[in-house]
Order: C-alpha cells, then structure tokens, then sequence
C-alpha cells in the first residue's frame, strides 16, 4: 500500500473516529424521513441528475447478484430494480432509520431488497458472491481501504465496483468556493426541515470531511492500489462528485 494513502487514512481516522462512531448514527436518525428532498434541495435539483448519470454507468443483467453498500433509503436499488427487476438486490447500512425508509419505498414500488444492518468495513457475505456493488454518498464517513478491500472481496472475479461520492475538488479555486457554498447550505438545510440537535452538531464535520477526502485522481490511484482493474473516474460538476467505476481481475488460467 503506498504510503500516502495508508498515512492519509491515519490521519482521517484520528480526525473523524468519535462522530463516525458516537454521532452519524443520531444524525442518520434524525434526518431519515427528509434525507432525500434535503439532499435534492442542497444540490439546487440536480441530484436526480447525478443518479441517472451514475445509473447508466451500471451494467446489469437478470440474476445478477447487487449489493447496494450504505444504501441508505434504497434510492439506488430502486433504480436498479426499475432498470432490470429481475436482479437480486442486497442493501446493507448502519441506520436503522434510513433502512425503515428505503423498506417502506421498495415495497411502495413492489420490489424486495434484503437488508441488513451491519458495520460495512465487515461485510456479512462470502468471497466472491457479488456480479456488481455499489456504493454512494457514504465513502467519505468511512475507512476507505478498509471498506474497498471488502468490497473487493465480496465481488466476483470480473465483477464491477460502482461508485460516487462528493470528493475534494483538484483545483484549489474551485475547493475555496466549494467549502464557501457548503458552509452556506449547511446552514440554511437545518433552517428548512428542521435539523434536530445531532445534524446541527456536525455541521462543521460535513465541511471537514471533504477537505480531508480524495479527489477524482487520487481515488483512482487507491482503487487501482487495492487490486482493481480498468478503471475510469469521471469529475462532475467542477470536481465536487466524482463517478467511478472499477472491476476485479478475472482468476489467472491454470
């Protein structure tokens, strides 16, 4: 593992351990029923946008085995069942809150989406089992290493990582307006729907976590250090969000 990223996750890590392990679980719960329309809000509309376009990265067929990591309010799962229903969806999320959400909308929709709560970094499923996983939203409240690693090892060989998240924009001018525009919205979203005391106590934490985080480049370069193959990643509105998509190596013959 090169240096800089084993380092930067350290770093990360210390920075951010006691809200990703005592506070985004009260934060989650508080914002379960409004996440989806604060998030459509934050973005000014276009993040049903950024969904189709992360949608149409996907390649599915019947009987695929998906795995939705951190799936929230199952918006992703959703959209794939809608694009292919006779995929075999797995959802798994730390917050209970969110997943009573994402439960109520499939079955709104018709779909089944077996869930489970879990700790992500520690998957409860078999080497090898997934065609595809996805995750979105979520990496940079997580380990990355930690997180990819296991998500390459619940994939097939062949199989396909999807991924999106905000990220830290590569060009400095665009970072300093980013954060000035996040701080702006961060404080008119409690105003709005109501943020309860958690949401409201890490404000700052969702500002700091971007500055800490990757951009498109970089989080290339770690895929392709845990093992991944062909891949691409796509910037997206200035580098604020970044599209990745990666594949595990296929099993050397013989």
């Amino acid at each position: 593992m090169n240096y800089c990223y084993a380092s930067k996750e350290i770093d990360r890590e210390k920075a951010f351990q006691p809200i990703w392990s005592n506070e985004l679980n009260e934060v989650f719960s508080d914002v379960a029923q409004y996440y989806d329309r604060a998030n459509i809000f934050a973005t000014l509309g276009l993040l049903n946008r950024l969904r189709d376009r992360f949608i149409s990265t996907i390649d599915i067929q019947p009987n695929h085995k998906v795995l939705d990591v951190c799936a929230g309010t199952n918006v992703i799962g959703i959209s794939l069942l809608k694009k292919q229903p006779e995929l075999d969806v797995y959802a798994v999320d730390r917050s209970v809150a969110m997943q009573e959400v994402g439960r109520d909308r499939a079955q709104r929709h018709g779909f089944r989406i077996k869930a489970f709560i879990c700790d992500v970094h520690h998957l409860p499923f078999p080497d090898n089992y997934f065609d595809v996983v996805t995750l979105q939203w979520a990496t940079r409240h997580l380990r990355v290493i930690d997180v990819f690693s296991e998500i390459n090892r619940v994939l097939k060989p062949g199989g396909h990582f999807h991924h999106c998240d905000m990220l830290r924009p590569a060009n400095k001018l665009v970072e300093e307006f980013y954060y000035l525009y996040l701080k702006a919205i961060m404080g008119i979203i409690p105003r709005v729907f109501r943020s309860g005391p958690a949401s409201l106590k890490c404000r700052n934490y969702f500002i700091d976590a971007i500055r800490m985080f990757y951009s498109t480049e970089e989080l290339s370069a770690l895929l392709s250090e845990l093992g991944f193959s062909q891949i691409s990643g796509h910037s997206v509105l200035g580098g604020t969000v970044g599209i990745h998509k990666a594949r595990k190596p296929q099993l050397a013959a013989g």
